[in-house]
């Protein structure tokens, strides 16, 4: 059974989405990295391009997740990148991709929705 607490419902949503991006022979650099902008949550190595991950669980709603990475998300997760770069240099001549990873996570099923270049910003 599903708890639907919301941090648990993410929690699981952010480990699924990691075992699937380690499954498609993504290299997972760190999850849940923190600046004073906010968090990403995770960041990956695939085909020597680093990628930003954001990770939207929902219980009951795939669209929702999907809708639920504002403008205001997105200039936080760039600059919460940028200071990953700035304190990790040896990626930061890679190329840079932002992904979102969308799950519908309840009861009856789960569904993943990787969608990659998912926003374009610059660092």
């Amino acid at each position: 059974m599903i708890n639907n607490n919301k941090k648990d419902i993410g929690s699981k949503g952010e480990k699924l989405a990691a075992e699937f991006l380690a499954s498609h022979n993504y290299e997972i650099i760190a999850t849940n990295f923190f600046s004073p902008y906010g968090e990403i949550d995770i960041i990956a190595l695939k085909d020597e391009i680093l990628v930003f991950i954001e990770v939207k669980t929902r219980s009951s709603n795939l669209d929702s997740a999907l809708n639920s990475i504002s403008i205001s998300k997105r200039k936080k997760i760039s600059r919460t990148a940028s200071i990953f770069l700035a304190r990790n240099q040896g990626y930061e001549d890679m190329f840079t991709r932002f992904d979102v990873i969308a799950i519908l996570l309840n009861k009856d099923h789960t569904f993943l929705k990787h969608i990659k270049e998912a926003f374009i910003t610059t660092l």
